[in-house]
């Protein structure tokens, strides 16, 4: 049985991220005119860097409304000695100017606006005084004061967003206001789905003695959709050897990940190890001295241009979940072909109970992270902390950690939280 460390050191670095030669395509920004065709865009990997030809901001603008002026003019100026300057245009956004400022002259200009040839200078209306075509300058402003000068956040054909990130809303904003709108991005990884037992039933069917509904097989697609990866659903799967077979060698020819729930243990039913095998694969991990998600199979298959993952989880529903949340989510993120950010995230926080643990392997108590005046706070969720016990796993989002080794964490103690559903 593996350490926590020594499995995710092992399926992490099995992990083959998808490549910019075969998995990639193009997506639009712009569809036929449709502007929730950049919605289509959202959370998708860059596979590429992406640069404009496009300096922004495009030209120098003013950063304020007031007057653009030049600086010698008014460069000395105050309430007891002001400057006064013609007006000569006024100038909205949107609009080019018209006139080059003149020694002695000033354009009205708006927030946004092109500054005009000769002006480098931009005074905000309330250090000044309009009388009919004139302006009083009544404050000395700094040389470029609320000018912004043309390339100054952005120079064309530089990087502008890099790749191996998800795009979100502040870089679909970007990549819109500098005209980039055909983005190459990795294909969503493809997810097989299958859980094995003839105990299993689908949602909709009504329940005989002794039959147990198949939760995991839903659960695990939509962790799947969240990030941003396409689940393949093949349902329930009997605990006899040639439907195992036929449906795991169906998955790995259709799937980049697969995924079995049940059927991963020792007892007398289950067959997937072996199965496994007679099909080709490599099995580098069998079990995980984590509570619960002890039975967990790890094998690759070979295949060009990279190996399989097949992920083999517990089949009670909380173990299948923690399980997944700690080992396979990272693996499918890094295979995303995300650069950073794809590892599991830790927090600090401070339980709000006494949480225990047997000690002999990493315990997860699944339960809900609060923030409370700037600080982390950890509460277990309510009833039974069983494997078995789906109900109380609603709402969760954070898995505190009780290493080997620790049996106690008092109330009002520090203790590291994973970050979940998110």
């Amino acid at each position: 049985m593996l350490s926590v460390s020594d499995a995710e050191g092992i399926i992490f670095n099995l992990v083959q991220p998808l490549n910019t030669q075969q998995d990639t395509e193009l997506v639009d920004l712009l569809f036929a005119g449709d502007s929730f065709a950049a919605a289509l865009c959202a959370d998708r990997i860059l596979a590429s860097e992406v640069t404009s030809q496009l300096d922004f901001p495009h030209w120098d603008n003013s950063a304020m409304d007031g007057y653009a002026v030049r600086y010698e003019d008014v460069q000395d100026c105050s309430e007891d000695k002001p400057a006064v300057l013609e007006i000569v245009e006024e100038i909205p956004a949107g609009v080019q100017p018209k006139s080059t400022i003149q020694s002695g002259q000033a354009a009205r200009i708006f927030t946004g606006a092109v500054m005009p040839a000769g002006a480098d200078t931009v005074v905000m209306q309330e250090k000044t005084r309009r009388e009919e075509n004139r302006v009083i300058i009544l404050t000395a402003p700094k040389l470029q004061e609320f000018v912004r000068k043309r390339g100054m956040y952005y120079r064309a054909g530089t990087q502008l967003v890099p790749a191996g990130i998800p795009l979100k809303a502040s870089e679909i904003a970007v990549l819109t206001a500098v005209q980039c709108t055909q983005l190459k991005v990795f294909r969503r990884p493809r997810v097989a789905i299958f859980s094995t037992g003839d105990e299993l039933v689908t949602p909709d069917k009504p329940l005989q003695p002794g039959q147990i509904v198949d939760s995991n097989q839903y659960a695990l697609a939509t962790l799947i959709r969240q990030i941003g990866a396409e689940p393949i659903m093949l349902g329930i799967v009997k605990d006899k050897p040639e439907a195992l077979k036929e449906a795991i060698a169906y998955a790995i020819a259709h799937a980049d990940v697969v995924i079995s729930s049940g059927g991963v243990s020792v007892g007398d039913y289950d067959y997937v190890e072996q199965i496994l095998e007679s099909l080709g694969g490599e099995i580098h991990v069998r079990a995980v001295a984590t509570k619960p998600g002890k039975p967990l199979t790890v094998a690759t298959f070979k295949n060009d241009p990279r190996p399989i993952l097949y992920f083999g989880l517990p089949g009670n529903p909380v173990a299948a979940l923690v399980t997944f949340w700690r080992f396979v989510q990272p693996a499918i993120k890094k295979l995303s072909g995300l650069a950073h950010g794809w590892e599991p995230v830790f927090l600090k926080a401070l339980t709000r109970q006494e949480l225990c643990s047997g000690g002999k392997r990493e315990t997860y108590v699944w339960g809900q992270l609060y923030v409370k005046n700037g600080v982390y706070e950890f509460q277990p969720a309510g009833g039974l902390q069983n494997s078995g016990n789906l109900i109380n796993l609603a709402q969760t989002n954070g898995l505190a950690v009780l290493p080997v080794g620790t049996t106690l964490i008092p109330a009002g103690e520090e203790v590291q939280v994973l970050q979940v559903g998110s």
